[in-house]
């Protein structure tokens, strides 16, 4: 049985006030799991989510046809076969047998072509985005779907994995969402938490823990405090200042990586940096290592333009010392921009994400010494996606951008003149170009150098400050085990269980 923790009076009543049940603590005997996040969910609709935070729970309810493994590969789902012809065109999907949704209804091709066809036909900018607009044909029967496309593709199955399998005639994803993944819905509170079951009619390997609750903390101390108080088990996203303040008996740490890229990314289309070096002087003089050190305790990877390691076939090293720590350099490229005395700016932060707020205050520090004066605007997390995000308006901003899916398109495209995600309003004729050639690109050697090439583009014109790919600190209690790192933002409740 699970270890029970018993709070101070103090923290009982802090607990109460902030509405986490102290009788999370008592989870060990009913085989339950609370997990705290900082941030409330866009979306519930698969098709409509855009928030990775959203993404990394939903992936335990939603699959398509194929999905990812913790290894990077692509492997059946939905269906239990997957045949690709030799010209690359055409993909032949069979129906995996006694496969169910949620509701318990048998998933059937109707749902799987109607899932499709969503997908990729949506209104949403996510969806519109998607590389399933290769599709050129899909012929059905009963068990079999093939699909032809109008071009061969090398991510069209990475992005495919994204189409999820859901009901055909179901209108309530938004509100009460059906897939076929190892946990079905129970109920959602805005702003408070999310509760998931295991789904026992599962095709495969299904979860250990019976019900799993998210509970929503925006405020950093909130999470540590339900930690500490026995009514959280599982908390992600962490920096090495809130994970100090755990007992080493009651928790394990586990640490692997974000898989996102933690800049400072900077709206291009904004004074002062519409200018290239202006942004070029900001590069030299923030110290990469410096933040790292000092907002993460070492913890975390540089990174010098929009790609991580994991993806290593597109990661260019070499990106990463392209902008040296150097003041003089910096002050120089200034007083060209006709800014020699410095400037005013303001970073816009999400406040429940301490990482991102403890990189800002390092900054601040840091182009102090090149007379930019910074001021920090913390905002909570549904202001910042709507105005930042969504609307531009903002003159810098701290984030992780991440992909979910395994290829570089994701972190390249958004940053295309034309495109609808493209929040820093990156504009570069040249990036344009090389981003519609690696697009229409067939063979994958030569796709991956024009997606190393777009990434130089994004550095020798410094579109962003880029910082790290976060380290990844999981506060796991112990006699909980199963935490299992995959290389895409995902938190995979179904590998989790209790040892005692």
């Amino acid at each position: 049985m699970k270890k029970k923790f018993l709070a101070a009076a103090l923290v009982l009543t802090m607990v109460t006030a902030m509405g986490i049940p102290a009788a999370a603590a008592e989870h060990a005997g009913d085989n339950t799991l609370t997990v705290g996040i900082a941030q409330d969910f866009d979306s519930l609709d698969p098709d409509y989510m855009t928030a990775a935070g959203t993404k990394e729970v939903l992936f335990n309810v939603f699959e398509g046809l194929v999905k990812p493994t913790s290894d990077g590969e692509i492997v059946p789902a939905v269906a239990s076969d997957v045949q690709k012809s030799e010209d690359g065109l055409t993909y032949t999907f069979t129906l995996r047998d006694g496969v169910t949704f949620h509701n318990g209804d048998p998933v059937e091709m109707e749902d799987v072509v109607y899932s499709i066809e969503r997908r990729y036909n949506g209104e949403d900018a996510a969806a519109q985005l998607e590389a399933l607009s290769v599709i050129d044909s899909m012929e059905s029967d009963d068990t079999t779907l093939t699909i032809t496309l109008s071009e061969p593709s090398n991510e069209f199955l990475a992005f495919l994995m994204n189409a999820y399998i859901i009901p055909a005639d179901y209108d309530k994803q938004e509100t009460s969402p059906v897939g076929t993944g190892p946990y079905k819905f129970v109920s959602r509170s805005v702003q408070d938490e999310l509760v998931l079951e295991r789904f026992d009619g599962y095709w495969g390997e299904g979860g250990s823990i019976d019900e799993v609750t998210f509970k929503v903390l925006e405020k950093p101390e909130a999470l540590i405090t339900g930690l500490q108080s026995g009514a959280l088990d599982v908390v992600a996203h962490l920096s090495s200042d809130q994970t100090a303040q755990l007992d080493e008996n009651d928790f394990a740490i586990a640490e692997g990586s974000m898989n996102l890229v933690q800049a400072l990314y900077l709206n291009n289309a904004e004074a002062p940096f519409d200018d290239a070096r202006v942004r070029q002087a900001l590069c030299y003089a923030i110290d990469k290592q410096a933040v790292i050190d000092l907002a993460f305790d070492g913890y975390g990877i540089p990174l010098g333009t929009s790609m991580f390691p994991s993806f290593s076939k597109y990661y260019d090293e070499s990106l990463t010392d392209y902008y040296t720590y150097d003041i003089g350099k910096a002050q120089e490229l200034l007083a060209e921009a006709g800014y020699p005395d410095g400037f005013d700016m303001t970073i816009t932060v999400p406040s429940n994400y301490t990482p991102h707020v403890n990189t800002a205050t390092v900054i601040v520090e840091l182009l102090r010494e090149i007379g930019v004066n910074v001021t920090v605007d913390p905002v909570d997390w549904n202001t910042w996606l709507e105005d930042v995000y969504g609307n531009r308006k903002f003159q810098s901003t701290i984030t992780g951008l991440t992909s979910d899916n395994m290829t570089a398109r994701k972190l390249l495209e958004r940053f295309g003149s034309e495109v609808d995600n493209n929040f820093t309003n990156y504009n570069n004729a040249e990036y344009d170009e090389i981003l519609a050639q690696a697009l229409k690109e067939t063979d994958d050697e030569k796709q991956t150098e024009l997606y190393r090439q777009l990434e130089r583009n994004l550095t020798e014109n410094a579109a962003n400050v880029y910082l790290q790919d976060m380290a990844d600190l999981v506060a796991v209690r112990s006699g909980l085990e199963g935490l299992t790192f995959y290389p895409l933002y995902v938190l995979d409740i179904s590998k989790l269980h209790w040892t005692a």
